[in-house]
C-alpha cells in the first residue's frame, strides 16, 4: 500500500470545526500524521490537488439502496464519484439477508424496482455474516448493514396481513438478534411496504428491544409521511421511549399538500424528545421528489400474500374496483394516506424493455395520451411490468427540505434507486449537492457544518471509533474536493452524470477516484460491529473493519 501526502492544504476535519491548513500523511491504510504546514518531515511525494482545494473525510450515506450494486457493479461510480467512502444498506425493511429460498424468491421479485434481478449473481449467503462476507471479496466502498424488519416477517410470518403470534415474534428476535451479532448496525423497516407495514407498535417495539440490547439503531421508514405524517414519527419516538432503542429516521420529510410548511411541528415533536434524553438522528436528501416503485401506491390490502397475489387482484374487476378507489377516493395507505395525484407520477424505470416508452412521462400524461383514466394506465402498467416499475413522486416542499436538513440531528442519505433508465438524480449528485447548493449557494448550513452532516455526525451515529474525521491514527477515507465548484451536474432528464468538483476520493488509504477518474481499486469492506455479546457496551467504539 502506497503512503500518500497532501501537503499544506485546507483541511475541514468533520467535527464542525472552521478550516486549518495542515500537512496530512497517509500510511498503511490509515492517517498517520496531521501537522502544521510544512511542519512534516517525510520523502513521500505529495499528491497533487487542484488550487484551492480542501481535504475532508469521506462522506457517509446514511441511507443507501446498494445492496445487490454493490455486488454486480462494484466499482460503484454513481455513488464514489460524489466523495461517498462509506455507505449504510439493508434499508426500508426489506433486503437479501437473513434470507432463506422461499423468501429470497419473493424479494427478488417485489424489490426488483429498487435492485434490479439479475439472473447472473449467485445469491450463495442466506445470514447476515455471509452477506458481509460476501461483500469483503471485493467493493469500492465500505458498507454498514441493518437487519430488514420487513424480511425478517416475510421468512416467519410470510406475505399474509395479519398479526404476528408471540412465537413468531420470539422467532424474529432470533433472527434480529443473530443477525446483530454478525455483525448488523441495527434494524431498518419500511412501513408503507408489505409485509412490515403489516407490524403493529407492540410487535415493532419486541424487536427494538433486541436492538437496544445490542446498541444498535432503529431506522424506520414510517408509516406516513402524507397524511398522518406526525402521528407516524409520534408512534417512532415513542417506541424509542418505551425501549430505550436508539432512533434515526431516515429520508425524513413532510410530504404532499397536507404538509406544505409544516416541518417545524415535526422538528418540535424531535426536540421535545432529544430533550427528555432519547437518542434521536435523521437524514434527509436535498431534492423535493421521492423515487420509489409503482406498486408502493397499491393500498396494503392488495400486496397482502405476495407479488402472484396482488397481480391477481389486478385481474379481478372487482378488486380492481376496490383498489381503485382507494388510490382515487379514499387514500391509500401505500401512498402515505393521500389520494394520488396521477400528475405527479413519473415513470422513472421499467423492467420489461418494450415498456421504455413510458419512462420519463407522468402516469396523467399517459392517460390524456391514451384517453383513459390515469388509473387504468397504473392498473396496465404494474400487471405488464410485473410490478418492477420505478417512479418519482413530486410532493416535496422546499421550506421543510431547507428547515429539516439544518437540524441538529441531520445527517445526508441519498435513498438512491440506481436502477432505471432514468433514475432519480440523487443517485449521482446528492453529496455535491449539499456542498454546492445549500451550503455555498444557499447558506442553509455553513461549509464547515455541512461536511460535519455528511461526515462526523454519521460517523457517530454509526459509532465508527476510527472514521468521519481527519485525524491521526483514523482510517484513511478521504475526499478532495473545490468548495467553489463542486456541484451535481445530475438532472430529472439527464440523471446519470457525474459531479463537479471532486477530485479525489480515497477509501482505506487507497485511491478509489484520482483526478476525477475511477482506479478499479476495490478497498471498501464491510463495517461489522465489534461487540458479540447481548449486552450494550458503553463508549464510541462499536465498529470494525474486517480485513
Amino acid at each position: 500500500m502506497t503512503d500518500l501526502l497532501f501537503r499544506d492544504i485546507d483541511v475541514l476535519d468533520g467535527t464542525g470545526a472552521p478550516r486549518v491548513r495542515a500537512d496530512v500523511l497517509v500510511s498503511d491504510g490509515r492517517i498517520a500524521q496531521l501537522t502544521g504546514p510544512g511542519a512534516l518531515r517525510t520523502e513521500v511525494p505529495a499528491v497533487a490537488v487542484a488550487p484551492g482545494s480542501v481535504l475532508a473525510p469521506g462522506f457517509i450515506d446514511m441511507h443507501a439502496h446498494s445492496d445487490l450494486h454493490l455486488l454486480t457493479e462494484p466499482g460503484h461510480f454513481p455513488k464514489v464519484s460524489q466523495g461517498v467512502t462509506t455507505e449504510v444498506i439493508g434499508q426500508d425493511g426489506l433486503s437479501y439477508a437473513p434470507i432463506d429460498e422461499p423468501t429470497l424468491a419473493v424479494l427478488r421479485r417485489q424489490i426488483a424496482g429498487w435492485n434490479g434481478n439479475p439472473t447472473d449473481l449467485d445469491f450463495a449467503w442466506r445470514t447476515v455474516a455471509e452477506y458481509l462476507d460476501r461483500l469483503d471479496q471485493g467493493i469500492t466502498p465500505n458498507a454498514a448493514y441493518l437487519v430488514p424488519q420487513g424480511t425478517l416477517r416475510l421468512m416467519v410470518v410470510g406475505s399474509e396481513k395479519r398479526d404476528a403470534t408471540r412465537a413468531e415474534i420470539d422467532r424474529m428476535r432470533e433472527l434480529l438478534a443473530q443477525g446483530l451479532r454478525e455483525g448488523a448496525v441495527g434494524m431498518s423497516s419500511g412501513l408503507t411496504y408489505t409485509p412490515g407495514m403489516y407490524a403493529d407498535t407492540a410487535e415493532l417495539a419486541a424487536l427494538c428491544e433486541v436492538v437496544a440490547d445490542f446498541d444498535g439503531f432503529y431506522a424506520p421508514h414510517t408509516r406516513s409521511y402524507g397524511a398522518g405524517a406526525l402521528e407516524a414519527y409520534a408512534e417512532m419516538i415513542e417506541l424509542s421511549r418505551r425501549t430505550g432503542c436508539a432512533l434515526h429516521l431516515t429520508h425524513a420529510t413532510m410530504n404532499f399538500g397536507v404538509n406544505r410548511g409544516r416541518a417545524g411541528e415535526f422538528l418540535a415533536l424531535v426536540d421535545a424528545a432529544r430533550a427528555d434524553g432519547c437518542d434521536i438522528t435523521l437524514d434527509t436528501y436535498p431534492y423535493l421528489p421521492g423515487s420509489t416503485t409503482l406498486s408502493a401506491l397499491l393500498p396494503s390490502w392488495a400486496m397482502s400474500g405476495g407479488p402472484d397475489a396482488a397481480l391477481a387482484r389486478l385481474d379481478d374487476p372487482a378488486e380492481r374496483a376496490r383498489i381503485a378507489h382507494d388510490v382515487d377516493v379514499a387514500g391509500s395507505d401505500g401512498c402515505h394516506g393521500v389520494t394520488v395525484e396521477w400528475e405527479t407520477i413519473q415513470i422513472s424505470g421499467v423492467g420489461d424493455p418494450d415498456l421504455a416508452d413510458r419512462v420519463g412521462s407522468t402516469v396523467a400524461d399517459l392517460a390524456a395520451a391514451a384517453g383513459v383514466a390515469p388509473v387504468e394506465v397504473f392498473f396496465d402498467l404494474l400487471r405488464r411490468d410485473q410490478l418492477a416499475t420505478t417512479i418519482l413522486q413530486h410532493v416535496g416542499h422546499e421550506e421543510n427540505v431547507r428547515a429539516i436538513m439544518a437540524h441538529p440531528g441531520h445527517m445526508g442519505g441519498s435513498d438512491a434507486l440506481l436502477v432505471g433508465a432514468r433514475p432519480h438524480p440523487r443517485a449521482w449528485g446528492t453529496f455535491p449537492r449539499y456542498l454546492g447548493r445549500y451550503a455555498r449557494d444557499l447558506g442553509v448550513l455553513e461549509p464547515a457544518e455541512c461536511v460535519h452532516h455528511l461526515t462526523g455526525r454519521p460517523a457517530q451515529r454509526l459509532r465508527l471509533r476510527d472514521r468521519g474525521l481527519v485525524r491521526a491514527g483514523y482510517a484513511a477515507d478521504l475526499v478532495v474536493f473545490d468548495p467553489e465548484t463542486v456541484l451535481d451536474t445530475a438532472t430529472f432528464e439527464n440523471p446519470k452524470q457525474q459531479a463537479r468538483g471532486i477530485q479525489h476520493v480515497i477509501v482505506n488509504g487507497e485511491f478509489a477516484i484520482r483526478d476525477g477518474a475511477p482506479t478499479g481499486r476495490l478497498a471498501g469492506r464491510a463495517l461489522r460491529r465489534a461487540d458479540t455479546g447481548t449486552a450494550p457496551v458503553s463508549g464510541v467504539g462499536r465498529l470494525e473493519v474486517r480485513r
